[in-house]
């Protein structure tokens, strides 16, 4: 019995000192974001909602400089359409409209109406265009806005396609208020936030004093300003909602439960219905899951950057929220990678040099998926746009994106045979095709 316990005490011991190096691991990684890309916003990651690492870095407010804090609130930019999606199969579940019903049947008026169904909207395979970026920074009224959207022609024909569209989930906020009876906020409100313990989250509107909000920042040239106004009146449904990484570490616990959707609105929540792998407010599975089961969204508008990462075999959470325009959802896939073991380097500054181009002959060729190119001297990244820009003589980061690396690997001989490619730090092979 007493080696029993001894050999339960050296496992919980054992356990404790890895989840200690992992939140180690974690911490160095959100430091040097801090410390070398600036990053401002709160990450929140936890493992069956135990927590392990949950900071704020930056400032919510420059002019002042006042700190983020863990209970700081900010924009979730598309994150916002699973809370819209949600709302929806909550309203289909009541039987208060089908997800084949007709966007007619509740604005007639708007063009090809007939053609485009609820579950069109949901899964971006309406046709409807992207979005409607220059209203939403103007001050038009509702009535003018759904006017000028009317006027906005079609991408493609409704069913055939899929293309990602923040006007569908705008149109199924405005769903969501004719058929409940309610504005849209204050259905949120009762039947998912409020369900789900998230005291701190709600929507945005231009009246409103949100204790604690984070002011938004885009970053330029010059340094960084005030993001623009934004009519919250209209730019709703794909975006909206505030939040906090606590609150949403709340989401992410009651959408393994039924207390917000059934089992059988959550499958179809959670099922890809299409090849660029849209579920209803969520992405499954995307190209970025590093081999593991993911159910994801990210969001991005002047100057907010947000990421939602469900690991949900695993299930890990990782949150990341940004009011500085920092790249949220490279942060999160960096994370993850630090949490499933890969290689993952520390965010560093890079300097170009140099170097000898004579050598560029034998980096050109194609990886796997990668092909690098040579002109005029100078080294490419998959075409003539990205040029590689050397920190050694074998290392380079991508000009589109200095975070981005490619590393290349000679054998004995001398030959390159391999490529080491880097993104938000994290460590992939690509061999060379002979």
């Amino acid at each position: 019995m007493k080696q029993v316990f001894t050999l339960i005490l050296t496992l919980i011991s054992a356990i404790g000192y890895a989840q200690n190096d992992l939140t180690s691991k974690l911490e160095n990684y959100m430091n040097a974001q801090a410390a070398i890309n600036n990053f401002g916003g709160t990450v929140l990651v936890t493992k069956n909602n135990s927590v392990l690492l949950k900071k704020a870095y930056g400032l919510a407010d420059y002019e002042w400089n006042i700190k983020n804090t863990i209970d700081t609130k900010f924009q979730l930019a598309s994150v916002t359409k699973q809370f819209t999606a949600t709302a929806i199969l909550q309203l289909a579940e009541k039987g208060k409209l089908s997800l084949q019903d007709p966007l007619s049947k509740f604005f007639p008026d708007y063009p090809k109406a007939d053609s485009v169904t609820i579950h069109m909207l949901l899964s971006h395979s309406s046709g409807l265009a992207m979005g409607f970026k220059e209203l939403a920074t103007s001050t038009i009224n509702s009535d003018d806005a759904y006017a000028e959207i009317k006027k906005m022609p079609y991408e493609f024909s409704p069913g055939t396609k899929s293309a990602y569209s923040n006007i569908g989930y705008y149109l199924l906020a405005r769903i969501i208020t004719k058929v409940s009876g309610e504005k849209y906020e204050d259905f949120l409100r009762k039947n998912i936030f409020e369900k789900a313990g998230m005291k701190n989250t709600g929507v945005s509107n231009n009246d409103s004093i949100v204790l604690k909000k984070a002011k938004t920042y885009c970053e330029t040239e010059k340094g960084f300003i005030h993001n623009p106004y934004i009519n919250w009146g209209i730019n709703i449904g794909h975006d909206g909602v505030y939040s906090t990484v606590e609150d949403l570490a709340l989401w992410d616990k009651a959408l393994y439960g039924t207390t917000i959707l059934s089992a059988e609105m959550k499958k179809l929540m959670f099922t890809s219905h299409n090849d660029q792998n849209w579920g209803y407010g969520f992405t499954i599975n995307p190209f970025y899951n590093q081999g593991h089961q993911l159910i994801a969204h990210d969001g991005g508008f002047f100057g907010t950057m947000t990421s939602l990462n469900r690991y949900t075999d695993d299930h890990i959470f990782i949150t990341v929220l940004s009011n500085n325009q920092s790249a949220s959802y490279l942060i999160a896939y960096g994370l993850a990678g630090i949490y499933f073991g890969k290689n993952v380097e520390l965010p560093y500054k890079h300097k170009q040099i140099a170097i000898d181009t004579a050598v560029y002959k034998k980096y050109t060729g194609n990886y796997e998926n990668i092909k690098i190119l040579q002109k005029d001297n100078k080294l490419y990244y998959q075409d003539f746009e990205i040029e590689l820009l050397p920190e050694s003589k074998t290392k380079f980061f991508r000009s589109d994106d200095h975070e981005r690396t490619v590393e290349f690997v000679p054998n004995k001989e001398g030959e390159i045979v391999k490529m080491l490619t880097s993104k938000a730090g994290v460590i992939e092979t690509k061999n060379k095709n002979k």
